[in-house]
């Protein structure tokens, strides 16, 4: 991050900041606050302390490049504190950045609370007050300045409990510290990128501006077969007995792992009782039968065999068939859930299996118009953190339902009802609109039965739709991504520092690490 201290009269940044840094500087009767706002957004909270006041304000954000300057009175003893939160990127070259024939230094350590005093040194904080100031800077920040920082903050940021304690706060008081992505990959043709593109991005960026994916590079086609706490599960579709473990925020990757057979359903979650990541799978042995079996990632993984799955595959004499081949996990709950559509009615039910106690139930969803005879596969989401089912009525709307309390039929919530538009719907789909992510301003990203992102505006019910640049993914010559979203299959993740290492698996396999391909 950049900031730069001068006194009144105009010297030379960077010469001065370098002087006010010096034991002996001579206090200026005012200070004066450079300020440089890397692209696209960053917000400082700036405290100024002296024997007699208090200053404390916000510096608002600018266009990439902005210099804000601010002229503060300063008194004999004064204190500077600056607790700097960032929204969006920084640029890679943190060490010196030319901006307006100017060269702006970085300053040593950031986001270190910088302090000037002219008659005593500058306090010491503890430990815990840097933890706490470091546990509110989102993921993405933390990992881009984990290699400029001190040596104690680098351990402090990469630790294990410190992820924990980062993503436990993000999951129930700030949301914003794990920014929501969304990795995919084609399910139809061998590609060996997956793109990963930022769903705030969606939502803020003005439609004459696009949301740039960003491609990710590795050594063989791999699907993903889940997403939980920033990571995901990627599933090797060339030698179909391995499985990685891939955090895109910091790019660690686990050594591939011995999975063996081929998915058929299977999910990745997490057991919070236990602290483990759990692999969900039914492998279908050559002779036809199908085993259902967990996997503990560790320092020991490994496979164990529980109870049969409740549900004949591809047994066309059952009366229940299991929509959809991925579970989706909910926080919180240690469940993978499937939507089960009854070939005898149109009634639909929701199947779980808790990774806790690897056990099977399963529960109501909501009822469907009884009078509606036209029956289209209804789609299983999560919003907000809870379960989302999206029901298409009478071939005119789509009906939103939230489940309020994880299990409970009795809190299925109607959340909203969204009418046919012609650019959404697609006579041949058998698929509604497919709920992604929702902010708390009731604004809805679904991928619709057309293909495309839609941004729908629950209050005033406007829809939107948003620029989404694909051309890096190695998939546009089939299709662009703002024409439809063709074979790619999209998961939902939140980023987030948690890393294999973390739970005893090696980190950064160069074998197995995918990459941004250069431009």
């Amino acid at each position: 991050m950049f900031l730069l201290f001068e006194p009144a009269r105009e010297l030379e940044p960077a010469r001065e900041l370098l002087k006010l840094q010096q034991p002996r500087a001579a206090v200026p009767p005012s200070l004066v606050i450079f300020l440089v706002f890397p692209p696209p957004t960053t917000v400082f909270l700036v405290s100024i302390r002296s024997s007699h006041a208090d200053y404390s304000f916000p510096l608002s954000s600018g266009p990439p490049g902005l210099l804000l300057r601010h002229r503060l009175p300063v008194e004999k003893d004064f204190t500077v504190f600056l607790v700097c939160m960032t929204r969006g990127s920084i640029p890679d070259d943190d060490d010196t950045v030319a901006r307006k024939g100017k060269v702006v230094t970085t300053t040593e350590g950031w986001p270190e609370l910088l302090r000037c005093t002219t008659t005593k040194p500058p306090p010491i904080l503890p430990g815990e007050l840097i933890e706490e100031i470091l546990l509110r800077i989102p993921a993405s920040s933390l990992v881009r300045l984990r290699n400029s920082v001190c040596s104690s903050w680098r351990t402090l940021i990469s630790s294990s409990q410190f992820a924990k304690d980062h993503l436990r706060r993000s999951m129930a008081v700030d949301p914003a510290l794990t920014h929501p992505c969304i990795a995919y990959y084609s399910s139809s043709y061998s590609y060996t990128t997956i793109g990963t593109f930022s769903v705030r991005y969606v939502f803020e960026n003005p439609p004459h501006e696009p949301t740039k994916v960003v491609p990710y590079e590795g050594r063989c086609y791999r699907s993903i077969i889940g997403s939980c706490h920033g990571l995901l599960c990627l599933h090797d579709e060339e030698l179909e007995d391995r499985a990685i473990l891939w955090n895109p925020c910091t790019g660690f990757t686990s050594p591939p792992l011995e999975i063996g057979g081929i998915f058929y359903y299977c999910g990745f979650g997490y057991d919070h009782v236990n602290d483990k990541y759990k692999l969900f799978g039914i492998v279908n042995k050559k002779s036809g039968e199908s085993v259902t079996r967990i996997f503990t990632f560790g320092p020991k993984s490994k496979w164990r065999t529980i109870q049969d799955f409740p549900y004949r595959l591809h047994d066309s004499d059952s009366k229940d068939c299991v929509v959809g081949l991925v579970g989706l996990f909910v926080s919180g709950t240690g469940t993978l859930n499937w939507l089960l559509r009854s070939r005898l009615s149109s009634s639909v039910a929701v199947l779980s299996v808790d990774l806790v106690k690897e056990t099977y139930s399963q529960f109501s969803a909501p009822s469907r118009d009884s009078d509606d005879k036209e029956f289209v596969l209804p789609r299983l989401g999560i919003l907000r953190g809870c379960l989302a089912v999206c029901y298409e009525t009478k071939k005119t709307h789509w009906t939103f339902w939230l489940m309020k309390e994880y299990g409970v039929p009795q809190s299925w919530t109607k959340l909203a009802i969204i009418p046919h538009h012609p650019l959404l719907v697609n006579p041949v789909s058998c698929y509604v609109l497919l709920p992604m992510y929702m902010l708390t301003n009731d604004v809805l990203l679904a991928k619709s039965p057309s293909g495309k992102f839609v941004l729908c505006n629950l209050n005033d019910g406007s829809i939107e739709f948003p620029n989404i640049d694909s051309s890096g993914d190695g998939m546009t010559k089939h299709r662009p991504l703002s024409r439809g979203s063709g074979s790619r299959i999209f998961h939902v993740y939140h980023e987030s520092l948690v890393s294999p290492s973390h739970f005893g698996l090696p980190s950064c396999s160069s074998e197995m690490r995918l990459f941004k391909p250069t431009l």
